[in-house]
């Protein structure tokens, strides 16, 4: 096994997930709390992942959206929670 992959999960908190949002260029790694996976807007994320590269994407969950949209997703649901997990200082 080779350490690129050790390398991937460094710097993410207990309780997070690293994935990458956006394509080619664009692309940029985020540090998101588990728990987005169970909101509706982060689902929708999901599904459009699935969409685009179906159940077999193999390594970091990558989410096909636009950066700027990411972002605006997540501080929805940031601002829908009454605490902060702490992933998001990097």
């Amino acid at each position: 096994m080779g350490s690129g992959k050790k390398q991937e999960f460094r710097g993410v908190p207990k309780g997070c997930l690293a994935i990458k949002v956006g394509q080619g260029e664009e692309q940029q790694r985020f540090v998101v709390p588990v728990m987005y996976f169970n909101h509706p807007l982060f689902m929708q994320l999901l599904k459009e992942a699935e969409e685009e590269y179906g159940f077999d994407q193999k390594g970091t969950i990558t989410i096909p959206c636009h950066v700027e949209h990411f972002r605006n997703v997540r501080g929805i649901i940031d601002s829908e929670k009454s605490h902060h997990v702490g992933c998001f200082g990097f």
